[in-house]
């Protein structure tokens, strides 16, 4: 590792100058990486909800839907819109009640419950169904419903997931840059009050920066990312990222006492000593994010892949860019150093190991309730519920609630081969469902005096193709709500009843499979994190004992975090539950394993239990504060910025979780370390001096 630190420091200049190259054509990958905004979209696609929504496309050329309530239109003013519409990219038809009363069709000849249905009298306002010939989420989509907008004035509020992921893009491309500023901005004042220069933090960023554009650069081969990953990508990165740049500083300053004269030399022994500590750190922090990858829900797997490769490029830059930064601008430095704010905390070791018994009576009095309170979460599902209540489409849904009674809309898809007479029984069943607002097909569309042959070709080009029989379902329930799911299993058994081919398809139906799949990967994702990072540190620290330890003591410090929502009343998004643990884990049990290394060194050279504890401690402990404190820094702010609630939530999650581990590594670590003594000595390699 010397020559290659040796090799680095002589080619620092050509480092520089290959690496700022590298970012033209990172920057060219990262603009033209397309982002998703569905996170249903992640979800399997041998599943019945996913299956049938190809079919609606591939079968009857829509993608996707919405229903536009209409407020203060005269019907000619409607008829007009309507053409318009029609003629933009992407919309495939629209269809209001106008449209098929002027097919010659008398609009008296609608049963009541659909003219109710369709248009409110008081509230003069009445509704419009616009199909569009490309998906829920696909860019098409997106600028169909922005034209649509811009035509209306506020006059057609669009419902609907296309609607809802239209509103998230413009939310997140107006605020994704400042994530990264926010970020980047509070961990430099961190830096600059706990590092020894001023221009430090500045390299430290600069490094880090580079690093996370060749990330998302990169990104492009996979062509698309999810727009959390793209809102967490960078600020994670910087987080987890963060204490490599730390401990190069650090070491590349020790080695400088002992080269006084030779700071090439010095700095080439610090990225020797920073590769061989750094890479099995980040080991760890990769595994965390390589369990995600383990998720039925594709979405762990698309920012488990982008994590993983940013904290690779993390580590490649703090031992080639960064270190060739800082003796370039090493005069730079000097001139900007200053005494350390942060005070030297060489008590530490002492006051835990004195008191180490409270500690362990500390753990187990908080473990119960904290246990409780991870298994006692609240989670939604419903992404549009927590979104800015001025938008667009969280207006038209609440107007649609507020008006008509409408919640989520769902789609059966039938064998066309299917009578009639058992379809109206079908129907007629999926209506006396509690909670269905309507449920209207081909086949019950008009009154029974009225044939099925006198349908409209509009209306008949919708409903059946020949093929396949669609029944829409409009629901009194919000998607993803208890009432929904129970509605949509009621459903289910019925439709099973008359075409144990048909399925029901819909966001609600797909948000009832995401809360089945999440809940399962869960426990996969915890599992698969605590083993393969249980296994590096067995293999690192080369132990038995010490994997049940450190990791433990971190999941403990889960726990804790994970489980105050529950005693706050506060409602967590899905995905919180599923990968805050894993990161936690993976991110923060380096801390654990710094302290271990010194413990684990200090008793090798023959010191007491107690002495070689407390010596770990306090030379660690500034380390480790640096780097928690930089974590914080770099995902609190953004989760007080940030308007998604579910990028919000999981940075304030992160946040607290980088405090909360380096506390109970400070304290309850060196207190296991205290009981446990004997036991990892018996069941560990490198602990006792050779003989």
């Amino acid at each position: 590792m010397i020559k290659l630190g040796k090799k680095i420091v002589k080619l620092r200049v050509p480092i520089l100058i290959l690496s700022f190259l590298l970012l033209i054509p990172s920057a060219i990958g990262y603009f033209n990486t397309r982002i998703n905004y569905d996170i249903l979209s992640y979800l399997p696609k041998d599943i019945d909800t996913m299956k049938g929504q190809d079919i609606l496309k591939d079968e009857f050329g829509t993608g996707a839907f919405s229903v536009c309530v209409i407020d203060n239109m005269e019907d000619k003013d409607i008829s007009k819109l309507e053409k318009k519409i029609k003629d933009i990219k992407a919309v495939k038809d629209v269809i209001w009640y106008g449209s098929v009363a002027d097919t010659s069709m008398p609009i008296d000849i609608l049963p009541d419950e659909v003219k109710k249905a369709i248009s409110n009298a008081d509230k003069n306002s009445q509704l419009m169904m616009i199909t569009f010939s490309t998906a829920m989420s696909e860019d098409e989509t997106m600028e169909a419903i922005e034209k649509i907008r811009g035509m209306t004035k506020q006059q057609c509020l669009i419902s609907g997931m296309s609607a809802v992921v239209t509103d998230i893009k413009k939310i997140s491309n107006s605020e994704a840059v400042m994530y990264v500023v926010i970020a980047a901005g509070l961990s430099a004042v961190v830096l600059a009050l706990t590092m020894d220069s001023f221009l430090i933090p500045v390299l430290f960023l600069l490094s880090i920066g580079m690093a996370i554009v060749y990330n998302l650069g990169t990104n492009f081969i996979g062509g698309e990312i999810s727009f959390i990953t793209q809102a967490l990508a960078a600020v994670l990165q910087l987080a987890v990222t963060m204490d490599y740049s730390i401990f190069l500083w650090h070491s590349y300053q020790e080695y400088q006492e002992k080269y006084v004269d030779d700071k090439n030399r010095a700095m080439a022994h610090a990225i020797a000593s920073t590769i061989t500590s750094v890479v099995g750190s980040s080991i760890t922090t990769v595994a965390g994010f390589v369990a995600m990858c383990f998720m039925t829900f594709t979405l762990g797997m698309d920012l488990g892949i982008v994590m993983a490769k940013g904290v690779v490029f993390g580590v490649i830059g703090c031992v080639t860019i960064l270190p060739s930064m800082i003796l370039v601008f090493d005069k730079a430095i000097e001139k900007t150093r200053h005494r350390n704010i942060i005070p030297q905390f060489n008590k530490i070791g002492k006051f835990v190991t004195n008191k180490y018994v409270f500690f362990i009576v500390l753990f187990i009095l908080i473990l119960p309730p904290a246990l409780y309170g991870y298994n006692h979460n609240k989670v939604y599902y419903d992404l549009a519920g927590t979104l800015p209540k001025n938008l667009e489409s969280i207006m038209a849904n609440e107007k649609l609630e507020e008006q008509y009674n409408m919640g989520a809309t769902h789609i059966v898809m039938a064998d066309a081969n299917n009578s009639s007479k058992d379809m109206n029984k079908m129907i007629e069943e999926i209506n006396d469902i509690k909670g269905v607002k309507l449920a209207v097909g081909s086949d019950n569309v008009f009154d029974a005096s009225t044939p099925t042959e006198m349908l409209p070709d509009k209306v008949k080009s919708i409903l059946e193709n020949g093929k396949y029989k669609l029944v829409f379902i409009m629901s009194e329930y919000k998607t993803a709500s208890d009432e929904v799911n129970e509605q949509c299993d009621e459903i289910k058994k019925v439709i099973s009843k008359y075409d144990d081919k048909a399925m029901l398809i819909g966001e609600a139906p797909c948000t009832q499979d995401l809360i089945k799949i999440t809940d399962k990967d869960f426990k996969t994702v915890s599992t698969v994190s605590i083993v393969l990072i249980f296994l590096i540190i067995a293999i690192v620290l080369k132990s038995v004992s010490l994997p049940v330890i450190l990791v433990a003591v971190i999941e403990f410090a889960i726990f804790i975090n994970m489980g105050i929502p529950s005693y706050t009343g506060t409602v967590l998004p899905f995905i919180a539950s599923i990968v805050i643990g894993t990161i936690q884990l993976g991110a923060t049990v380096d801390y654990a394993i710094l302290i271990t290394n010194k413990y684990k060194k200090a008793r090798h050279n023959g010191a007491d239990k107690k002495e070689a504890i407390a010596s770990a401690m306090n030379s660690s402990i500034q380390s480790v504060i640096v780097s928690a404190l930089s974590f914080f820094a770099a995902t609190f702010g953004v989760g007080l910025y940030s308007s998604i609630d579910m990028i919000s939530s999981l940075c304030v999650l992160l946040a607290r979780g980088a405090i909360i581990s380096l506390l109970v590594v400070a304290f309850i670590l060196p207190a296991m370390f205290m009981l446990f003594d004997k036991l990892i000595l018996k069941t560990s390699i490198g602990f006792k001096p050779e003989a």
